[in-house]
């Protein structure tokens, strides 16, 4: 074994800083490090249950929890008998902070910080593209999220060290960079000049002309502004599949949740995008029972799954955050939210099932996974080949079937 073990639960930002702490930790062969999600409860809970299961299968490892749950719930994990130390979003990009602790909870406050770390990773030990963080935190306050209070106030890394990095990065083998965040579009008002995620972007594929894919993680979709739509649309660099944070179908309920945007405003964006790019494929985060939605409030959510088509749908069970308005407002039970979800799921995966199955017969351009026996379409569609390909490359992949939610290469051409 050579460095710690890094246990990373919730979202790709938090891949993408697992892979920085594994260099900052380097060495250290006794240290496990959960990098915790605060998303939902369940989440907590099963980041609770990744450091039982740790202290069983390692003894005598030290154990370090970090992330947005260590954030926002410290003294959670500090009366854990299984941890040894809580460290805070902040103090997890310290170097430091990996060493032997003198007292058990390390967390500052997140709200007073205002710049960005510099590490932005640069391996990636499981993974044939890379995750590049260039922004931080958030300044919406949905009234159902804890995670501004996990992750502090929305803040951008200069263009220029994106670039820098995207070029080590492709330099190192990478053939697809992800730009991750927690609020992705709201990068720029915080640095000279307010440049926006557009002309970030414009500078990324200037400045690293060997850079074949760059994909976005989820962002929102009031945010698209003409220049970020422009590249979507247009450039082919610009891989065809965008996540949304849609949260809801329901007016009403989108107002009580504080987003901003309309039900019309989500389909008209996803109309749009379709029309000038007819590959592209539509992710969704919705959340099922949320606050006094009623039946047909749940309906119009539920529809908007057809009306978005979307095919890449995470779908979460709302669930209370302390300290979070939404979790005053009158709940809906739980069985029923159980209920609500399954139907979206359900609803998620037959939409899914059809528009994979649309696609047997065609040709994909699939990066390679680290196996070499899977890989991922342009559009995200999911593909395993019937014979090893070299890792980390992107090959055309003739697709003959569907089996098992994932697309049949029979062959593939380098």
């Amino acid at each position: 074994m050579s460095g710690p073990d890094i246990i990373t639960m919730g979202c790709r930002l938090n891949i993408a800083e697992s892979e920085a702490i594994r260099d900052m930790a380097a060495g250290q062969d006794d240290l496990i490090v959960v990098n915790s999600c605060a998303v939902t409860a369940e989440a907590v809970r099963q980041t609770r249950q990744a450091i039982r299961r740790a202290r069983r299968e390692r003894p005598d490892a030290r154990i370090l929890v970090t992330g947005c749950a260590a954030q926002t719930e410290p003294q959670t994990f500090a009366a854990m008998a299984e941890v040894d130390g809580v460290i805070g979003n902040r103090e997890k990009m310290e170097a430091s902070s990996f060493a032997a602790m003198t007292e058990k909870v390390r967390v500052s406050d997140i709200m007073a910080v205002r710049d960005t770390a510099p590490h932005m990773a640069s391996a990636f030990a499981d993974h044939a593209r890379a995750f590049l963080e260039v922004q931080n935190g958030c300044d919406h306050r949905c009234t159902f999220c804890i995670i501004p209070y996990g992750r502090g106030n929305s803040r951008s890394v200069p263009a220029g060290a994106v670039v820098n990095k995207a070029k080590q990065l492709v330099d190192a083998g990478y053939s697809e960079i992800v730009l991750t965040g927690v609020d992705v579009t709201s990068y720029g008002p915080d640095l000279p000049g307010s440049p926006s995620l557009g002309l970030l972007i414009e500078r990324i594929l200037k400045g690293v002309p060997d850079l074949p894919r760059l994909r976005l993680s989820s962002i929102d979709s009031v945010e698209i502004d003409d220049r970020l739509f422009d590249l979507i649309a247009h450039d082919p660099r610009m891989m065809p599949h965008l996540h949304l944070s849609l949260q809801a179908g329901d007016d009403l309920i989108l107002k009580r949740m504080k987003r901003r945007h309309s039900r019309a405003d989500a389909i008209a964006i996803v109309e749009r995008l379709k029309a000038a790019r007819s590959d592209i494929s539509i992710g969704a985060d919705i959340i099922a029972g949320f606050p006094t939605e009623d039946d047909a409030m749940f309906e119009n959510s539920l529809a908007l799954i057809d009306e978005c088509d979307i095919v890449h749908g995470h779908i979460f069970p709302y669930s209370p955050r302390v300290g979070t308005p939404a979790a005053r407002m009158p709940q809906v039970d739980r069985a029923t939210i159980k209920a609500r979800a399954a139907r979206l799921r359900d609803a998620c995966a037959a939409r899914r099932e059809a528009w994979l199955g649309s696609l047997i017969g065609t040709t994909q351009s699939v990066l390679v996974e680290r196996s070499g026996l899977s890989g991922h379409a342009e559009n995200f569609a999911p593909v395993r080949f019937t014979t090893t390909q070299s890792p980390s490359s992107i090959v055309s992949a003739a697709i003959t079937a569907l089996e098992n939610g994932a697309l049949i290469a029979q062959e593939a051409q380098q």
